[in-house]
């Protein structure tokens, strides 16, 4: 009696063709969402150096207007000080000393009023200058996530 070996041994079931096909296909989707993946990844990066780009730039522009402003200020207050006391000079009187010194304190409250209402403004604009950038590519991602 002869037993035939080549039915205990096949394996009719495995293709090892069919197996690779499979194998690459699943090697080729791997690749393919690990290029997609790195594709965002690349653009979001991209993405969040311009945004750091353009607030540095926005922030310098912004330090700049304000540092104007404060320098105007001082420049102010410096010739309305030197005016003041050039009129102190010529004074005759203590009526007339006490009324250029009451219109030089009003005066004065008036423009250190007006100037900080500059200064407030423009650290306002800055504020917001500064957060625009940052804040579209918040928005952006969101839609991103939203989308996805």
């Amino acid at each position: 009696m002869a037993y035939k070996t080549d039915d205990i041994f096949s394996f009719s079931a495995f293709d090892p063709s069919k197996f690779t096909e499979s194998f690459r296909e699943l090697a080729e989707k791997g690749a393919a969402q690990s290029r997609e993946a790195y594709a965002k990844m690349k653009t979001a990066a991209e993405e969040a150096t311009k945004t750091v780009e353009s607030t540095m730039q926005s922030a310098q522009a912004g330090s700049v207007e304000l540092g104007l402003k404060a320098i105007d200020a001082l420049r102010t207050n410096a010739d309305v000080s030197l005016n003041h006391m050039e009129a102190l000079l010529g004074v005759k009187s203590i009526s007339e000393l006490l009324e250029l010194q009451t219109a030089f304190i009003r005066k004065q409250a008036e423009v250190t009023v007006e100037q900080a209402k500059g200064m407030q403004e423009a650290a306002r604009k800055l504020a917001e200058d500064i957060a625009k950038p940052g804040k579209e590519a918040a928005d952006k991602a969101m839609a991103t996530f939203k989308a996805a």
